[in-house]
């Protein structure tokens, strides 16, 4: 009977692991790109964006029109940002995306 009511109790704690990533909220941050960039295939001029990141996914609109989504991941680094700032690569790509105050960073894959 212990041996069952362990593997119930395993099985149930397996189960919310899996459903805690689909409770978290997508990010949803206002982005200034001070120049034009490129995220994914898509070009941007300089200007206001919405950025909204869901797991690893990232779209970014203007007003209601989605002018890009790409892939990604989360990553740490040792400091702290200071603001939300936006790191463009020579090419033109976007690399990563800071948010003040956090650690952690979204880096695009393309």
């Amino acid at each position: 009977m212990k041996f069952n009511s362990l593997v119930r109790s395993a099985a149930l704690v397996a189960a919310l692991a899996c459903t805690v990533p689909l409770l978290a909220k997508p990010i949803t941050k206002t982005i200034n790109i001070t120049q034009s960039a490129k995220i994914g295939k898509a070009d941007l001029r300089a200007g206001e964006y919405r950025l909204m990141i869901d797991g690893n996914k990232a779209t970014v609109q203007k007003g209601s029109q989605v002018l890009a989504e790409s892939e990604g991941r989360w990553e740490d680094r040792n400091t702290k940002a200071a603001y939300d700032s936006v790191l463009v690569g020579d090419n033109g790509q976007v690399k990563e995306v800071r948010f003040s105050g956090q650690s952690r960073v979204f880096v695009f894959s393309e």
